[in-house]
């Protein structure tokens, strides 16, 4: 199963690298592009789901990498979540 990795920059400029089991995450990030908060957490959240179901239907059981990744997300996207201005940037698609 093809793994794809996404770096994002959060709104104070740090910068983080990410897992997906599967190349669906490229049907929802562009690179370079920017999203605002909620919505990159709800495309992380989809496509992280999508990706794990796929490791589920080739092999049996779900990606647990790609629902540790999404909890770290959820989790640093949490320190923003009172900023309504905040953005994520997808810096790359690897």
């Amino acid at each position: 199963m093809p793994v794809m990795h996404f770096k994002v920059q959060w709104p104070d400029g740090s910068e983080a690298n990410c897992y997906s089991p599967s190349t669906v995450i490229a049907e929802f990030f562009v690179a370079g592009q920017r999203y605002a908060l909620a919505d990159f957490v709800e495309r992380a959240r989809e496509s992280l789901h999508i990706g794990s179901e796929r490791v589920r239907e080739k092999y049996g059981f779900a990606c647990s990498a790609a629902m540790d990744q999404l909890a770290q997300i959820e989790e640093h996207a949490q320190r923003f979540a009172t900023d309504p201005h905040a953005q994520v940037k997808v810096v790359e698609l690897i």
